[in-house]
């Protein structure tokens, strides 16, 4: 019986998780559904279609001058990853990127600091760090540093923002020696499964990079600005 009664308690363990989840992240819970829903359209379409939709959001060089607001916009509706390959780094790359910097660490920014602070860290990693990463690329493939092809090569995603809001996440929510530990691993993983080319690491990685370093930078005007009522106490983070 006692097997029985626990496993009748999971669904309503799960159930309101989701509903403490979703009220208290509100906007992040909104993001992530409609991330789910897009990426499920994206694996159900033929191939393409898909291709044709991804190469109009690419972020990379040759598209981004022509269409930017379409791009960075449309990007960001997207990850690049998966959630059946779980025993690929593609997964690896999913769970950091979209559970850790998103799910996790955008949550608990929109819950501290309200979902207009929180989403500007995300959009300024976005935003910034892939315009900064264009840049780059020009610069590397004039030097011969990149081979030509980058210039048109897929590119597209949350990663960018996740990144920076990983970054702000553990500069604002931890303190002493896991502070120091987990922003070692927010630089650490990019660099981790990066390819090289000519001592360069591969233009994601640069840009994940970037990324961080904004977050890092953002998170010190938001320690500076906690919204937070004279006599009042920051509600706590989500259960996670």
């Amino acid at each position: 019986m006692r097997g029985k009664e626990g496993f009748g308690e999971t669904p309503t363990a799960v159930r309101r998780f989701l509903e403490n989840y979703v009220h208290g992240n509100p906007v992040t819970a909104g993001y992530l559904a409609l991330l789910l829903a897009t990426h499920a359209w994206l694996v159900t379409a033929s191939a393409p279609t898909r291709r044709r939709l991804l190469e109009t959001v690419s972020t990379n060089v040759d598209n981004l001058p022509r269409h930017p607001f379409l791009a960075l916009a449309g990007s960001a509706l997207f990850f690049d990853g998966t959630l059946t390959q779980v025993k690929s780094l593609y997964f690896v790359g999913t769970l950091i990127t979209l559970g850790a910097g998103t799910a996790v660490c955008l949550a608990l920014l929109e819950r501290r600091y309200g979902a207009l602070r929180a989403f500007v860290v995300f959009a300024v990693g976005h935003v910034l760090a892939t315009a900064l990463t264009a840049a780059f690329i020009v610069a590397a493939v004039v030097r011969g540093w990149y081979p030509a092809g980058v210039r048109d090569a897929l590119d597209y995603g949350i990663s960018y923002g996740a990144e920076a809001a990983l970054a702000a996440g553990a500069v604002v929510f931890l303190t002493s020696v896991r502070r120091i530990a987990a922003i070692t691993a927010v630089v650490a993983w990019p660099v981790i499964g990066a390819d090289f080319s000519r001592g360069l690491p591969d233009f994601t990685t640069i840009g994940h990079l970037l990324a961080a370093a904004i977050g890092f930078a953002l998170a010190t005007t938001l320690r500076h600005r906690l919204p937070t009522p004279a006599g009042m106490v920051p509600p706590p983070g989500p259960s996670l």
